[in-house]
């Protein structure tokens, strides 16, 4: 197996281990907090994840066959409506499909990363971008996790404030 997938495969399989550290040890309230109202909640990026859970591996399958894929807008698969799973549900929903999904990840060989298909929007992708994609996909919103968990602590920090005006999230104006 190459770097590449070796990388690719310690990012997809370290994803739900930090998002257990998360809801395991923060309360329901700080995972469910908006930092902004045009914000998601650490919640709303964890049940993202769990919708495209439902794309990628069937756009892996795809582009592994050859075969073309067409645009999806995570929001086809949006989660049931009506009563929201706890946190601790929802993660183990996450780790369920994240399992059947590495499963196939581990199935793709170094040869197999230039298959291709036709991407409705982008035009031709390969295997090897899909799994790229998927990787930063998980660290993106993981990370847009944590920034929103930074937001009460550098409100509090006082002078310190200015070292992460970078990772303020404030509502847009305008």
């Amino acid at each position: 197996m190459s770097d590449t997938l070796e990388n690719i495969l310690a990012v997809l399989v370290a994803t739900p281990l930090r998002w257990m550290q998360l809801v395991e040890t923060l309360s329901e309230t700080r995972l469910e907090e908006r930092p902004v109202p045009s914000e998601w909640s650490m919640m709303e990026c964890l049940q993202h994840l769990i919708v495209t859970e439902r794309i990628f591996p069937v756009r892996l399958e795809a582009l592994r066959n050859g075969q073309d894929i067409a645009a999806m807008s995570p929001t086809e698969f949006s989660l049931p409506s009506g009563d929201v799973p706890t946190p601790r549900l929802l993660l183990t929903h996450f780790m369920e499909l994240r399992e059947a999904s590495l499963w196939l990840v581990r199935q793709i060989t170094d040869d197999m990363l230039e298959r291709h298909g036709q991407h409705s929007e982008y035009g031709r992708v390969s295997l090897g971008e899909l799994l790229h994609e998927w990787a930063a996909h998980d660290l993106d919103h993981t990370m847009q996790a944590e920034r929103v968990l930074m937001q009460p602590f550098i409100q509090g920090c006082g002078p310190w404030k200015p070292f992460f005006a970078p990772h303020l999230i404030t509502e847009p104006t305008g």
